[in-house]
């Protein structure tokens, strides 16, 4: 391990489906001396992608779970983790954001910036992740790299400048341009690996001057000593450029392109200077903890490894020795024999085994210093928890978990499959936020929920594979909710006198529409009508009666009330007897206030040929979509809409034999929005239905 912090980078590749982040990370690291010889993602040899090393993910040829790995290169160290692109799978780049300090999006340079490369652009937003952009698959027809960084531009906001220009595209594509050195770079021998630098072709040369002065353009804005050296009309130095650059990059305001070809094996070697020269090391990154003394204020973090210990254990993996845990230490360091408390549980923990990732291989280190992602065995943890040295209470913030959007129902095919079924749920759960299991009240259905179809079919097949158990899959439910849509008064007695001390409780006020939240309660009863005490006793029989609602048994979102009169027995009143007046309440203004159904609206992108472009526009339509909008981008044409999740079910099939298997969607959750009476009246006959049967 090199020890010299400024020599680390920790670095994430993420990017729409199949824009080859693995066939990318798998270049890297055969040119970094990793591995020996370059796999396929598809691999025709039956070997498959380093990085892909579940089996489901070599059979598919997508990227399940996150994989993390280290590289050297120009006597840097690079820890690197390949992210999937589902939107299904949107949890594992989430949680590789959180503790990378840099990253590279990958982009297509046909399909240009598609719906993933969105949310994954939100979500470096989020944790404020410098990144830069590498425009893949220079080598394909319809190849236009210039027209991808104006999107990044329009689309996404960022002011992307090229750091070099393509030498040919599509089939002729041999090489780049690299615009700080004005060198053409051209990669020899069988797998790219020589790389011979030569003048730039005549015909470019117009062009890569246009392309390097607004490049020294961009970067002016970060260096003084630049912009006077322009100005004088001086020669650049590549150094001075770079130092720019680097400035601009760490602070998100400009985003470098590189482009090339990774599975033709060009431009991957650049990209990898420009990684150790332009990206951050863990010194760079400002980490915030919260200390949880006092009252969760902030605290800078800093990568000494002579300070006190704070690591975040961001992903949970089941390996064969037992829990597999990831960690990133931020501040201090931790070594074998180290006891270390588990903020979250307050227990303290010894650590006996630390290894680095490869893949699914590891090796045995003896301790992890600050900056660095490793990895610890045997201890029993959550994803995102955080360890400290004993005295230390700080925190690292948690990462943002988006809910699930559909569910199935499962049910296990005999007793030993139940067994093995709840393990594995037991298992999967805890490994990933964004997978939730409940077994179900009203119908005693276990129910598992997700991000998507492709999400779930994964989870069932690994549990079939890796826990054996046969389970079967019912029709799933979508999560509906309940809400008001006038204001109402209510005002309830709850008297109950059966010898001995009797109940009494009166709740008077209203209840209305609220935005934005689920539920408010406000307290404005005056004169002690009703006695302070048996306030939360009214709030809380208010928010016992959000989980079923009154109508159709659906939650209860988007409801405020405010409780202003009410009156107390001296000897009669408690708790109890309030908790009860309050549901009461409660029953009485909501059937007045006019409720309705809510359903779960999604928002579904779908990238076609712009020849099926009426049919899939009608498919939507049929399923009480709303377009939203379409663009052509070459023969590709995206059509943005909402459609309620109820009616998504089974989408993925009819949209392949629609366009003989040649567009795909992705879809996340965007609102909630009223159910149309018609729907309402089919919503509420099948529950009286499932209520008989229950019976």
């Amino acid at each position: 391990m090199a020890t010299r912090i400024e020599k680390i980078r920790n670095i994430g590749i993420s990017a729409h489906i199949d824009s080859g982040k693995t066939t990318l990370t798998e270049r890297i690291l055969f040119y970094t001396k990793r591995i020996h010889a370059i796999h396929d993602v598809k691999g025709k040899d039956g070997v498959g992608a380093t990085m892909d090393s579940m089996e489901l993910e070599k059979e598919r040829g997508i990227t399940i779970a996150s994989a993390a790995t280290y590289c050297e290169w120009n006597k840097h160290e690079i820890n690197i983790i390949d992210t999937p692109g589902h939107v299904d799978f949107t949890i594992e780049v989430e949680r590789s954001l959180r503790v990378l300090d840099g990253a590279i999006l990958v982009l297509c340079s046909v399909g240009g910036v598609q719906s993933q490369s969105i949310t994954v652009d939100q979500q470096m937003k989020r944790y404020k992740v410098p990144c830069m952009a590498f425009i893949n698959k220079c080598d394909r027809s319809g190849a236009n790299p210039f027209r991808v960084i104006d999107q990044l531009k329009e689309k996404l906001g960022h002011n992307a400048v090229a750091m070099q220009v393509p030498i040919g595209l599509e089939a002729d594509h041999e090489g780049i341009i690299d615009l700080v050195s004005m060198k053409a770079l051209y990669f020899d021998g069988e797998n790219g690996e020589t790389i011979r630098e030569e003048e730039i072709p005549s015909d470019l040369m117009e062009l890569a001057t246009e392309k390097r002065e607004a490049l020294i353009d961009a970067a002016t804005i970060f260096s003084d000593e630049l912009t006077e050296m322009v100005l004088e009309e001086l020669p650049v130095p590549e150094e001075m450029l770079i130092e720019a650059l680097r400035k601009g990059t760490l602070e998100r305001q400009i985003t470098p392109v590189f482009m090339g070809s990774a599975y033709k094996n060009k431009g991957v070697q650049p990209l990898l200077n420009a990684v150790t020269q332009l990206l951050p090391c863990p010194q760079d990154v400002e980490n915030q903890a919260l200390d949880l003394n006092h009252d969760e204020a902030q605290v800078a973090l800093d990568s000494d490894p002579e300070k006190p210990t704070v690591a975040l254990a961001f992903k949970l993996e089941d390996g064969q020795y037992g829990q597999l845990t990831y960690i990133r230490v931020y501040q201090g360091k931790l070594a074998k024999g180290d006891t270390v408390v588990n903020v979250r549980t307050g227990r303290k923990v010894k650590i006996g085994r630390l290894v680095r990732m490869h893949a699914n291989q590891m090796e045995d280190i003896s301790e992890i210093p600050a900056g660095y992602i490793g990895a610890l065995f045997g201890i029993d943890c959550a994803s995102g928890d955080t360890f400290t040295d004993p005295g230390v209470n700080l925190t690292m913030t948690s990462m943002f978990v988006p809910e699930p959007v559909i569910s199935l129902a499962i049910v296990p095919k005999d007793n030993k499959a139940e067994i093995n079924m709840s393990k594995a749920l037991n298992r999967f759960s805890k490994e990933d936020p964004t997978f939730r299991t409940y077994v179900s009240d009203e119908t005693g259905d276990t129910i598992i929920s997700g991000m998507g179809e492709l999400h779930l079919e994964v989870y069932i097949e690994r549990m079939r594979r890796e826990y054996k158990a046969d389970v079967t899959t019912g029709a799933p439910r979508v999560a509906y909710r309940e809400t008001i849509t006038r204001r109402a008064e209510f005002n309830y007695t709850h008297k109950k006198q059966t010898g001995g001390s009797g109940q009494f409780g009166r709740v008077a006020g209203y209840i209305e529409p609220l935005e934005g939240e689920d539920f408010a309660f406000v307290n404005e009863v005056t004169g002690g009508s009703i006695p302070t005490p048996f306030i939360p006793a009214c709030e809380k029989g208010f928010r016992n009666c959000l989980e079923k609602g009154p109508k159709m048994e659906f939650p209860v979102t988007g409801v405020k009330i405010v409780i202003n009169d009410g009156a107390a027995h001296s000897v009669d009143s408690s708790d109890m007897a309030f908790q009860a007046a309050a549901r009461g309440a409660f029953l009485e203004g909501y059937m007045k206030a006019a409720p309705v159904i809510h359903e779960p609206i999604m928002k579904v992108a779908v990238e076609t040929p712009t020849e099926y472009q009426g049919p899939v526009m009608g498919s939507l339509n049929q399923r009480r979509g709303m377009i939203v909008g379409s663009q052509e981008e070459g023969p590709m044409c995206v059509i943005e809409s909402q459609v309620p999740l109820s009616e998504m079910f089974g989408y993925s099939t009819v949209l392949r034999s629609l366009t003989q298997g040649k567009a795909q969607f992705t879809m996340e959750f965007a609102t909630y929005r009223q159910v149309p009476q018609s729907i309402a009246e089919e919503i509420a006959k099948k529950q009286q239905e499932e209520k008989k049967s229950v019976a």
